[in-house]
Formats: structure tokens, sequence, C-alpha cells
């Protein structure tokens, strides 16, 4: 075999089965090794930031890592913000990224960078082949790193003639390290502080806490010590929905979520560490914990959740049916103009169960999370790196690691244009995706952002960087030259018609809603 082959082979027996690839000429040879390895799927994205955000959502849905291809330190870079938005998530994924020649890179070709540079801020792990040989051990390596508990970003750089030269052969798949634990004291310290602390209590939740079988065992622990269970304000993939374990959100804006958690005199953190401010404001707190309170470490994102839960639900003797029970509920949806109430209300009326909702609605999303928590039981992903362009290509990877389930992409107009690519990777394979455009013109957040920080009075200039509507964008037009199929809606009414009828067929949709 040739080096990139042996690298896809061993690859492809670790147990990587889907490739998401934006490739260019010194990627052939890695090319032609997947159009060889049978048992791997190659999927091609039109943008770098496509192919890593979809990356990301396969992460999140299979708990094991796809595989990128990118092009040479430019194309990475081109996937960085996805990337960072995977690394914060938590989510496991290999990064395959060619380079020139070993022999050619020091005559500065155009393409030429410092590739290892350009990967280290958004990758926990990087590593150059040394040779051939040495390439299928290194992909082994990336693998083991990323199923790291509960997902790491690796990232192999593989130079052309280590790819092209003969005499390689793949490697066994490395023994994967258990996921740590957290200490037998800090178990101890955080059942004392939710049995024994002063006044209100809280259990404050993130990463693989936030799945179904961890949720049980932080219910049991409610219903032993009496304490509320709040939630990250963005979550990796959070199972929610009508018989799951109910969870509080904590706000975003910063003073609104120091607002939540000021009457706790007792927290303890699982799967996340103490909250802070998303930026800073003028006079505005920055950390979010109440003064005073006991703060308690129970595990931190990289150490085994639903372990330390049930640990500390074992250690108050905890009831085995947990409390907080999500009971079925709905909003009504009032007819007539859409809005962000009324849509989320619909939304939640017509979630089928066990979908899948990739959440990047920024202003206008925040109603229909609120709405869908006593819907059908779901999975809600979200943006955990704050870098927006993530929900198109997170709904992409989420259904190509679950094709049974439907997925729905909730997504601002803003946003959705930095990765607008996506759409025509949901045709090309016949994705079963609905998106829905929240259109309202407008970066809108930004425009809270903008009196946030103090600005008085902002002047045409300011407003216009803001703006969305000169030219208006129409997201019909651009999904139906992507191959996507869609309609617009202004009104309660088309929107609910416009859901179930797409929810009613397989293969991607999308529905622009003017808001």
């Amino acid at each position: 075999m040739n080096g990139a082959e042996a690298f896809i082979e061993t690859l492809h027996a670790c147990g990587v089965e889907v490739c998401f690839a934006n490739p260019g000429t010194s990627e052939m040879q890695l090319v032609a090794a997947i159009d060889r390895q049978h048992g791997m799927r190659s999927i091609l994205g039109l943008f770098e930031g496509v192919v890593t955000g979809a990356a990301d959502g396969y992460g999140r849905m299979a708990d094991k890592p796809a595989v990128t291809l990118l092009h040479l330190g430019p194309g990475l870079g081109n996937g960085l913000a996805n990337l960072h938005n995977a690394r914060k998530a938590g989510s496991p994924i290999i990064n395959m990224v060619g380079e020139h020649a070993t022999y050619h890179k020091h005559f500065n070709a155009p393409l030429t960078s410092d590739t290892e540079g350009v990967a280290r801020p958004m990758s926990d792990w990087v590593r150059t082949s040394t040779s051939e040989r040495d390439l299928a051990h290194a992909g082994a390596e990336a693998f083991a790193v990323a199923q790291g508990y509960p997902g790491k970003v690796a990232t192999v750089i593989v130079p052309a003639n280590h790819a092209w030269s003969e005499g390689s052969s793949p490697v066994a798949p490395p023994a994967l390290a258990p996921a740590a634990r957290t200490t037998g004291d800090a178990i101890a310290a955080a059942a004392a502080a939710l049995k024994d602390g002063e006044g209100p209590k809280c259990l404050f939740l993130g990463g693989r806490a936030l799945r179904e079988e961890a949720l049980i065992e932080a219910g049991r622990i409610a219903a032993a010590a009496g304490c509320r269970l709040i939630a990250e304000t963005f979550a990796t993939r959070h199972q929610r929905g009508v018989g799951r374990v109910a969870v509080e959100k904590l706000p975003y804006f910063g003073e609104q979520a120091q607002a939540y958690l000021a009457e706790f005199r007792t927290i303890v953190f699982c799967g996340t560490e103490p909250p802070v401010s998303f930026f800073a404001y003028p006079g505005k707190p920055s950390w979010l914990s109440p003064e005073g309170a006991t703060l308690v470490r129970l595990a931190s994102l990289r150490e085994d959740a639903l372990h330390a839960l049930s640990s500390v639900a074992s250690a108050l003797d905890a009831p085995t049916e947990p409390a907080l029970i999500q009971q079925p509920g709905s909003f009504p949806a009032q007819e007539g103009a859409l809005n962000s109430a009324n849509l989320g209300a619909i939304l939640a009326e017509l979630l089928p169960e066990n979908a899948i909702v990739s959440d990047e609605g920024a202003t206008q999303g925040g109603a229909s999370m609120l709405a869908c928590a006593g819907a059908k039981k779901h999975d809600w992903l979200q943006l955990t790196g704050g870098s927006i362009g993530q929900g198109l290509p997170l709904a992409v990877g989420a259904a190509v690691a679950c094709p049974d389930r439907k997925v729905i992409a909730l997504h601002g107009d803003g946003g959705a244009m930095y990765t607008v690519q996506a759409l025509w990777t949901m045709a090309r394979e016949k994705l079963d995706v609905t998106t829905i455009i929240l259109n309202n013109g407008s970066y809108a957040i930004l425009n809270i952002e903008l009196m946030r920080v103090g600005v008085q009075n902002p002047g045409p200039k300011a407003l216009e960087m803001l703006d969305l509507r000169n030219p208006a964008i129409n997201w019909s037009q651009i999904s139906e030259g992507m191959g996507v199929p869609a309609t617009r809606v202004d009104t309660a009414e088309g929107f609910r018609a416009a859901l179930a009828d797409a929810l009613a067929h397989k293969g991607p949709r999308l529905i622009e809603a003017l808001l």
C-alpha cells in the first residue's frame, strides 16, 4: 500500500465510516484511497466551514469521529470557526490536512503556510507524519485522541509524498483509554454540599450531564436534596422533552444570568465550569456565580458525568425514581402575522418524536426552545463556541449520523449566510433536514449589543453594518438554486401548513419564515 491507503484503511478499521471533504491537488492520493475504501462514505462540502461543522454534528450524534479532508493550511483556515465550536462542544473529530511534499516546501509555493500553526489553536492534538510508514500510526493515534472523553479535535497533516509513496501498511486500532473519573473527595464534597448546604441549592449541568441517562441521575439527586437543576446556556446535546428530566436554562445576557443565580447559596457543577458572561460590558459583571456562595466542582467536561452523578445519587441514598419529569405542555399559537412566539408554539406542536434540532436561531430562536420543552422527546444542539454559521452544517452531520431521525435546522438569516453551501450538500446527499430560516433582515443580536455596550444614538453607518435589507436576501430563491425545495411564509397559518408538509416528506426542505 501507499501511505494514503494505509492511513485510510487504519481509520476504517478504527470505526471511522464518514469523510466530509473539500480536497485539492495535494490531497488526490487521499481521495483515491477513500475511493478504494468501500466502507467509508465520502460527502463533499463546497466550503470548509461546512465540512468541519458537519463533522461536529456527526460527532455529537454518533459519539465517534468522522474524518475531514482539507486542502493545506488555507483550507484548514477556512474551517477553523466551526472547529472552534466543535472543540468547545467536546466533539470527536479527526482532521486530515494535505501538505506540500516535504522536498517542495522550501520553494515557498503560493499555498505554502505554517499548517501546524494554523491547526493548533482549534485542535487538541496536532501531528505531521514523518514518513509514508508513519502515516498509518498517526491515524491510529488521532483516533485514540479524538475518542478521549467526551471528544477531542485531532489533526493529522499529510505531506503529499508520504501519501503517494509505497511501502506502508495499516496498523491495528489502538486501545482506548477509559473516561477520566472525578475523585471520591469531589463526590463526597458534592453530596455533603447538596445535603447539608444552607439556603437554596442548585446542580448546574453541562456537557454529557445533559444526556438522558445522566439526567435521570440528576433527577434522583434533585428528589433527595431538593435542589434545582440548571443547564449551561449553550449545550452540546441536550436530551429533553416529555418523560425526560426537565432542566432550567441559564439566560444568555450576563446580568440576567447573574440575577437568575443570585438566590443560590450552594452550586454544584457537573460537566461544565462556573458560568461567565459571553462578553465584557461597561459596568456589567463577568463572573456570574453569587458572591459568598459555596461552589463545588463535581466533574469537569472531561470527566465522566454519568459516573459522577450516579455516585452522588448513591451517596445521598436517592430514590430510584427521579424528580422533575417533564410533562406535556404547549403554548397557544396566535394566528395572523408570524413572530417568534407563534412559530415556536407551532414547532412544538408538530415536532416529531426523536427529532434533532440544530439551533442557531439567535434572537428569534429562544421562544422555540422554551416552547419545545413540553414537546415529544428530542435532542437540542446549540452553538457551543459562539462562532455563527454552525447550524446548517451541524444539521448535515446530524442527519448523516442519524438517517432515520428528522433533523430540523432553526437558523437566523445572518448566520446562515456564513455556510449557505450546506444546503447544496443536503440536496446532494438527500438528507432528511427541514431548515427554518428566521428572516428578520438583520443581525438583530448586534442591534441589542450596540445598546448594551453603551452606544447612544448610533448613526446610519453603524446601523447599515447590522442591516440585511439592502438588498433583501431571498432565501427561497437561494435554496431552490441549491436544489432544496423552499417556501416563504409570513403568517402562523402559512407556517403550520409549510412545516407539516416538510415533516411529512423525506428529504431536504426549507421554510423561509418572514418575521
